[in-house]
């Protein structure tokens, strides 16, 4: 791409950025190769945020990008010529619409039961592995567009455990209803009740973070001590007090044309509530 195309095309994809909006901006690769947008459903009352990765080819937008996003399944980008990125986004969001159903009933599963390796899920997965108790456990495969119906049922444990909860998951699988929670459905199921959450202490141990949507940072050895870290970096807005790795939170703000730096500190807006925020950066290996 010459010096004069390569021009052009920056002035392109920012006009397109622009009619979406900067603050919804997560990351703009140096080379314009992709773009990342925070995106909210409209008809979401929890505002969950997603992001949504946009992969530009050489030939955008004569050919349709890629997209990418931490969701169940992907959708059919409708594409021309005459799209913009704003036309993959408001697709996205429509997306979204039909996937409500489904985050609100793995909502449910999460916040009712004893679930293994809860810090380990993402908006993508569509199974839980619960613990219910008596050295026994069942894998649940909820079915994304229809996700309160009987779920798939893998039971794992002692063999005379299993063949007894699977003997009752099949006699009692008629009873399960759409208008009642997972947890009373299955304990209808297994006829007895399943140990719940462990309350505070679990939810103290699943601060994710607002950018990047997981708790601890990869391993990695351009982070350096903040390799493998959990989110370090809370708004100090109490009505927002969102948790961030400080990390992900200053490479946000430095997309950000706003954003101002002093020393080692990034000065800028918290990218839920507004209100500012300072962060300190340090140097990466």
């Amino acid at each position: 791409m010459n010096m004069a195309l390569s021009s052009s095309f920056s002035r392109a994809i920012n006009a397109e950025i622009e009619e979406i909006g900067w603050e919804h901006l997560v990351r703009l690769a140096e080379d314009l190769s992709f773009v990342t947008f925070r995106v909210v459903s409209v008809s979401d009352k929890k505002e969950r945020v997603h992001v949504l990765e946009i992969l530009l080819d050489k030939s955008y937008p004569n050919c349709a990008p890629s997209v990418s996003a931490d969701v169940p399944y992907l959708f059919d980008l409708v594409w021309s010529r005459s799209s913009r990125l704003n036309d993959v986004v408001k697709q996205f969001r429509q997306h979204l619409e039909k996937l409500q159903q489904f985050w609100s009933a793995v909502e449910d599963i999460d916040q009712s039961l004893l679930v293994s390796d809860s810090a380990q899920l993402h908006r993508a997965t569509s199974f839980r592995h619960i613990n219910i108790g008596n050295d026994c456990s069942i894998i649940l495969h909820i079915r994304v567009n229809d996700p309160r119906s009987l779920p798939e049922c893998r039971f794992l444990g002692l063999d005379e455990n299993v063949n007894l909860l699977r003997d009752k998951w099949r006699r009692n699988c008629n009873k399960w209803s759409k208008d009642k929670l997972f947890a009373e459905n299955i304990a209808t199921l297994l006829e007895f009740q399943l140990p719940g959450t462990p309350g505070v202490e679990k939810n103290d141990q699943q601060i994710d973070c607002g950018i990047c949507y997981s708790q601890f940072l990869p391993v990695d050895d351009e982070l350096g001590p903040k390799s493998g870290s959990k989110t370090d970096y809370t708004c100090e807005n109490t009505t927002c007090s969102k948790a961030f790795h400080s990390v992900c939170l200053g490479d946000w703000l430095r997309s950000i044309t706003t954003t101002r730096q002093s020393f080692d500190v990034l000065f800028g807006n918290c990218p839920y509530c507004s209100q500012p925020v300072a962060v300190k950066i340090g140097a990466r290996k």
